[in-house]
């Protein structure tokens, strides 16, 4: 795994797994609003509708892929052991409300749980509160908070029945430091400090600081997961995020095993982290 300070040299790419929220659009008027809103309930719908032939694996089964995705990593067992579990629910869940398109044991472990608990490597987050932005199944607030008891994780989506999901796994894998949120994220934020902000696939470098806009200054930093391509939305939204006072302060490029991809975590300074 390496670290690179303000690398803008490398070649362009896409974002890093699907999953979450985009920043909520602004509202129509008049008889727009009512076909907008209608066209986008039926997309909801559309994307929400569950995938039934979602293949269940064991238990063992998962619990083998995740330790085969985390084989030299410095990880509890216990913590693969409850990652397992997730997973399981995820994939039964699946069945009923679309959460996922990787369903192959390893994959998930490595592009779902290994992706996003490798930011508690990375990135300090010793006794701080973090929100995850667009968490979708879990991701990565989740494998965060199972991993790192010393943190607050709140994860937050727009969608009612992920949201539902996400309280029934905390609840059920017995996650004392996290909690789910249904609402949309400027609103929530509006209302609501963290000290880091989380966004894995959301949007756009450029689109992912103007949604912190208006609440700049309320945290210190803003972490997003993103693919190989990571340098191409850095440049493109360069103007954007240095108007907005966030300065890129760390790349950390890592491999997922398998030959499954290159990853890589960006660290955002954001206003409010001024003189801390």
């Amino acid at each position: 795994m390496s670290a690179r300070r303000q690398d803008r040299s490398e070649e362009p790419g896409e974002p890093g797994p699907a999953g979450g929220d985009a920043p909520s659009a602004p509202a129509a008027s008049g008889s727009a609003a009512g076909e907008n809103g209608e066209a986008a309930a039926a997309a909801e719908d559309e994307s929400l509708a569950g995938r039934p032939d979602t293949p269940v694996p064991p238990l063992a089964e998962l619990q083998e892929a995740m330790e085969w995705a985390f084989r030299g990593e410095e990880i509890a067992p216990a913590v693969l052991e409850a990652y397992a579990r997730h997973a399981r629910m995820v994939l039964e869940a699946n069945r009923e409300v679309n959460l996922t398109a990787i369903v192959d044991p390893r994959e998930m472990a490595a592009k779902h749980y290994l992706d996003s608990w490798r930011v508690t490597r990375q990135v300090p987050l010793y006794g701080r509160s973090i929100l995850d932005v667009g968490t979708g199944a879990g991701f990565p607030g989740l494998p965060i908070a199972l991993a790192e008891s010393d943190v607050r994780v709140a994860l937050l989506d727009s969608t009612q029945k992920r949201i539902h999901f996400v309280q029934r796994s905390i609840a059920e894998l017995g996650v004392r430091n996290a909690s789910a949120v249904w609402d949309r994220a400027e609103e929530h934020l509006a209302r609501n400090a963290y000290d880091v902000v989380l966004m894995r696939a959301v949007s756009s470098v450029r689109e992912n600081v103007r949604t912190l806009r208006k609440v700049r200054h309320s945290h210190k930093a803003l972490v997003m997961l993103k693919g190989p391509s990571w340098s191409r939305e850095v440049r493109a939204g360069e103007r954007e995020a240095e108007r907005l006072g966030f300065k890129l302060d760390t790349v950390w490029e890592h491999e997922l095993p398998g030959e499954m991809g290159q990853r890589a975590i960006l660290v955002y300074r954001a206003p409010g982290a001024q003189g801390g």
